[in-house]
């Protein structure tokens, strides 16, 4: 009897459906870990009320950080644009991840990604790789502060 090679095609199939683990504990995995306490508790000794009390409490809070986390994250989103867009039109250094190192007048800024990318020249250079700012020169015309 022969033995055949699983095609490689199988292969990748079997490996997408490997789940990866849960690494943190959200309110499902809450709910669920309190539904299977319930369940297979001992009717003679049910759990105490004061125990039932303090995970629902817990439950509560972990809720509450998670909505927390959540508007932090959104105020530093909105805080990163707002800074992003304020230096259109002055001069930024630069330091790119490669060693690149540069300057150049800010015409735009775009909030595709995460980080805000700034237009400096013909590169677009990340946010977080703005390394100094200087005020822009006054437009012709416009009366010097």
């Amino acid at each position: 009897m022969t033995v055949q090679a699983i095609p490689s095609a199988v292969q990748a199939t079997t490996s997408q459906t490997v789940r990866k683990p849960v690494q943190a504990m959200d309110s499902e995995v809450f709910m669920h870990l309190l539904v299977t306490q319930l369940r297979y508790q001992d009717p003679s000794a049910p759990m105490d009320t004061n125990q039932m009390m303090s995970q629902s409490v817990q439950l509560s809070m972990m809720e509450k950080m998670t909505e927390l986390t959540a508007g932090s994250k959104e105020s530093f989103s909105l805080q990163m644009r707002t800074a992003a867009a304020q230096i259109i039109g002055t001069t930024v250094d630069y330091a790119l991840a490669d060693g690149t190192k540069g300057s150049g007048i800010a015409t735009s800024v775009s909030f595709a990604d995460g980080v805000p990318l700034v237009s400096v020249g013909d590169k677009k250079v990340p946010l977080d790789n703005i390394t100094g700012i200087t005020a822009g020169t006054p437009a012709a015309g416009t009366p010097a502060a």
